[in-house]
């Protein structure tokens, strides 16, 4: 069976999923346009002591991009991803996460996600990404 026939379940997502009791375990929701969550990156999730690691911000964005289409009842696969950080994001904060579509062409979903820091709003990360869409899921 491949990635594409497999049943798609997301209950071990190492970012969203609810019963994997070594993920973060974030509950998205969608806010009109926008899928948003928050989350505190903790100390051990660092990369320089106070950062959090680069890999983690990738993770976040890349799975607040996917939800967007999987509230929707749609499940998908990241096929292309580009992020850019515009500064450290210190451990201990509780980001904001915030992704929308930003064209939709059959089953190719161009989407953008953002990390904005509490406060002000300013953007910590941000990514653009393509998704292939795979289908409908059957419990949305």
């Amino acid at each position: 069976m491949t990635a594409t026939e497999s049943p798609v379940n997301g209950s071990n997502c190492f970012v969203c999923g609810k019963h994997n009791p070594h993920g973060m375990q974030i509950e998205f929701r969608l806010d009109g346009d926008r899928c948003v969550a928050e989350y505190t990156p903790p100390e051990h999730f660092c990369g320089f002591d106070g950062v959090t690691h680069g890999g983690i911000l990738f993770s976040l964005l890349d799975d607040v991009m996917a939800n967007w289409l999987y509230l929707r009842g749609e499940s998908a696969y990241t096929g292309k991803c580009e992020i850019r950080y515009r500064e450290p994001a210190a451990t201990g904060v509780n980001y904001l996460l915030e992704a929308e579509q930003l064209s939709r062409k059959g089953r190719v979903a161009q989407m953008a996600g953002r990390i904005l820091h509490p406060d002000d709003r300013r953007v910590i990360a941000e990514a653009q990404a393509t998704f292939m869409v795979i289908g409908s899921r059957a419990d949305a």
